[in-house]
């Protein structure tokens, strides 16, 4: 009896272990690079958060104590960066995200050569490195005379003497939120029209004999609904890309922190305490904020947009 059953075991194992071995094998590279890059990260980060660690001396383990200090002491960060990122996130997730959708949409209704040329007109800017970026706006923002804007406004007598956008506080965010606007039409934006073009176009026409008539009622009835994914996708792309922002207000001021700290964002706060303060583990506990925040706003999307 035992002869008979085991090479039916047997093959039935080799048969398992080849199919699932295939699928392991091509997993195993990617699982190791993220298990490397992303958790061992998150949790050597989450670990420091307690201790104190100056990169010369050994961690010392001193609770939650970075926790209280940065939510009651810390008035850099309840006065300036948890303002000004909430601002930030505001503004720019909610609307670059209004905005790819929107975009998005119009570019679904054109042929497909003119949709492909302007999606990749579009999409281009998301691509660009920082200096290039920088590079052509702060010419544009110039403080001087030679400023692109502040000629234009000169010669139209709006304005009197030149206006210093990248230097003052009054003007610096408003800068980094159009220049973050412009650069926002990245993998999300793809994301929703491909979501858009694959909707069957029979709801649409199905939708109209039963006398939906408006563009709006086909987007919130038939449009979004149908692309529930990809817009799920698009906003957690928008979300993770609004908080980790930080480097546009250091390089469109040219210099960190920024003036008055009318541009720092939380990012920039990590990076002061940990690159040019030392204060690792001080950074890391404001890192673990960070990404609870960022955890929060992606569970509410989740919730939006999976909720039948």
């Amino acid at each position: 009896m035992a002869d008979k059953t085991y090479p039916t075991w047997r093959s039935r194992l080799s048969r398992w272990a080849t199919k699932e071995g295939n699928a392991y094998a091509l997993l195993t590279p990617y699982a190791l690079l993220f298990l490397v890059f992303i958790v061992a990260p998150v949790l050597i980060a989450f670990l420091l958060s307690f201790t104190f660690f100056d990169t010369i001396q050994f961690p010392r383990w001193i609770g939650l104590k970075n926790y209280i200090v940065l939510l009651t002491q810390d008035d850099l960060f309840m006065k300036y960066v948890l303002p000004n990122t909430i601002e930030f996130a505001v503004l720019v997730g909610p609307g670059g995200y209004a905005l790819a959708f929107l975009l998005a949409w119009m570019l679904a209704q054109l042929p497909r050569i003119p949709r492909t040329v302007f999606a990749l007109i579009l999409y281009s800017p998301s691509m660009t490195s920082g200096v290039a970026m920088t590079v052509v706006w702060r010419a544009l923002f110039s403080g001087d005379q030679s400023g692109y804007l502040n000629t234009l406004l000169l010669q139209l007598n709006l304005i009197q003497q030149p206006v210093q956008w990248l230097q003052s506080p009054q003007y610096l965010m408003p800068v980094m939120i159009i220049v973050t606007l412009w650069s926002s039409m990245g993998i999300g934006f793809l994301a929703m029209l491909a979501g858009i073009l694959d909707i069957n176009p029979e709801l649409y026409e199905a939708a109209s004999l039963d006398g939906m008539g408006s563009r709006w009622q086909e987007i919130f009835y038939i449009t979004i609904p149908s692309m529930r994914p990809q817009m799920l996708f698009g906003a957690v792309m928008a979300i993770v890309g609004t908080f980790q922002a930080g480097a546009i207000g250091v390089m469109l001021s040219g210099s960190n922190p920024t003036p008055q700290y009318a541009g720092q964002l939380i990012v920039n706060h990590i990076e002061d305490y940990g690159f040019i303060r030392y204060e690792m583990g001080y950074a890391a506990a404001i890192s673990v904020a960070l990404l609870l925040m960022v955890l929060l706003f992606t569970r509410v999307a989740n919730r939006l947009f999976l909720s039948e």
